[in-house]
């Protein structure tokens, strides 16, 4: 048996995950503004159909046989009108699966060679791109809630293959929704999650007050 085999096989499915029917990638982009870090979000165009209008970070479906890291390069450049060499990826956070099946890779990089000014993004996906310092974020909590799913089967469910049949302890899934508040820009839902996870890692090393 050839088990590298296996291992190559597994690699390369590694990122379609268990039962999820789309895999994305997004960009969490960093950007020096007068000597001063900046996290830049995207407003989406209004035009679109999924989720019009709100704040996200660019980002997109990953297409077949795709690295994440790449799906997340292509539309940032798509997205914001910029070349691959005005994008340096400098870290990765870890996979973020939502329960509407799907899963986000997310990535940071730092926008150079270019000023927010000069930024001539795809007004086909993008109503408008703002930054927020990122000392802003130094003393900021999120607003936390928390939504509960409950187990809904489907009429055919087999209760009588599994362990006391209608009686089974079955869990309550529990997902918290989170909030930033800048200006008048609400940061809420998945880029609020994946913008939370970057922030308490780099506090633990960073006094992003000072950045």
């Amino acid at each position: 048996m050839n088990y590298q085999q296996i291992s190559n096989a597994l690699a390369k499915s590694r990122a379609r995950g268990y039962d999820h029917s789309a895999m994305f990638a997004v960009m969490l982009p960093l950007i020096h503004i007068d000597n001063k870090l900046h996290i830049l979000f995207e407003v989406r165009s209004f035009d679109l159909e999924s989720q019009p209008g709100e704040i996200c970070f660019p980002g997109g479906k990953m297409e077949d046989g795709e690295h994440p890291s790449n799906t997340a390069l292509r539309e940032t450049m798509e997205e914001l009108n910029i070349s691959q060499n005005q994008i340096k990826i400098i870290g990765e956070l870890p996979p973020y699966t939502t329960p509407f099946q799907f899963s986000i890779f997310p990535y940071c990089g730092v926008l150079q060679h270019v000023s927010f000014e000069d930024i001539n993004y795809s007004t086909d996906e993008v109503h408008s791109i703002f930054t927020v310092p990122l000392s802003y974020f130094a003393t900021q909590k999120p607003e936390e809630y928390t939504l509960t799913f409950e187990m809904k089967m489907d009429d055919q469910f087999p209760y009588h293959a599994i362990p006391n049949g209608k009686k089974y302890g079955w869990r309550t899934g529990t997902y918290k929704v989170l909030f930033y508040y800048y200006q008048h820009h609400v940061i809420w839902g998945m880029t609020a999650k994946m913008l939370h996870y970057f922030l308490e890692s780099t506090k633990q090393h960073i006094d992003l007050s000072k950045i």
